[in-house]
């Protein structure tokens, strides 16, 4: 049975559809007509209301979920104490094979977000159904794989939109204007510029201009403010731009963790996948390969 509240279950006889519902799904479109119809036998329909939890993390992981309608959303809560959202999931998406192969307890949360009717398989009778075809576990491999795949390049444009487009939108001229300072401030050029200008003041106000004429004589007590100013106005202009760069790369890094997260839970998956397919595939399909 599974995991949700009996109170929010409400068992349902077999419909006709789930042979088409399983059809759809990649897990197992490559099974023969035979094997789909076996496998439609070993399906319980129930129906959930919307905004109840099915499960959570560490609960037995004793059944798989197809959804029929209605929309279940998966996350994982981190070290941080934030809510991840891992996937959407809707009519013809699956969920919970992981604990169904392995045994172990469920490695995220899943809540149904709206009305919704799940076809719900058995571990006990999925790994009868595994027994008597080993591509099962094949096919539930290929699928894994292409939910990472899809994951990885999703949150690629992610990361890119969103700290580089997205602070290139909404930069104002203010920013514009630091971002330049700050990038001439911290070169060669303003180290010369600095230089050569200092130069001149001090030639200009002991050799070239008279004595009547001098605005700036020693010791340049002028020429220190000016240099004063300039070292005062550049400080909070590179600080203001190094903020704006402190900003983004924390938003990097958050897009960063998300996908490694991700990507650690799927890798993980599939390693255990190749586990069970060694341990339970038949011994003749071993000697083939």
């Amino acid at each position: 049975m599974p995991s949700a509240p009996q109170s929010l279950v409400q068992d349902k006889g077999p419909v006709s559809g789930q042979y088409a519902l399983l059809r759809g799904v990649p897990l197992f479109a490559a099974l023969d007509d035979a094997a789909v119809e076996e496998l439609c036998g070993y399906l319980h329909p129930v129906e959930l209301k919307g905004g109840s939890s099915l499960f959570r993390v560490g609960d037995s992981g004793d059944a798989m979920y197809i959804i029929e309608s209605g929309r279940v959303r998966i996350t994982v809560t981190d070290a941080d104490g934030r809510e991840v959202i891992l996937a959407s999931l809707g009519h013809g998406d699956f969920f919970g094979e992981m604990a169904i192969l392995d045994g172990h307890g469920r490695s995220a949360d899943a809540t149904v977000t709206e009305d919704s009717r799940l076809a719900v398989l058995a571990r006990e009778n999925f790994l009868t159904f595994v027994s008597s075809d080993s591509r099962i576990v094949l096919e539930m491999l290929s699928a894994i794989t292409n939910r990472l795949r899809r994951t990885d390049e999703l949150l690629r444009h992610r990361v890119s939109r969103n700290a580089n487009e997205e602070d290139a939108r909404t930069m104002t001229l203010a920013d514009r204007a630091a971002d330049n300072i700050a990038r001439f401030g911290g070169s060669w050029k303003f180290i010369i510029f600095s230089l050569v200008l200092t130069a001149l003041w001090m030639a200009a106000n002991t050799i070239f201009l008279t004595s009547e004429k001098r605005f700036d004589v020693f010791p340049f007590v002028l020429l220190n403010l000016v240099l004063g100013m300039m070292a005062a106005l550049q400080a909070p202009i590179i600080m203001m731009s190094q903020n704006r760069e402190a900003q983004k790369d924390r938003l990097r890094a958050d897009l960063d963790y998300q996908v490694n997260l991700k990507n650690e839970m799927l890798l993980g998956e599939i390693l255990r996948l190749l586990e069970r397919r060694e341990k339970d595939a038949p011994k003749g399909y071993e000697d083939e390969e």
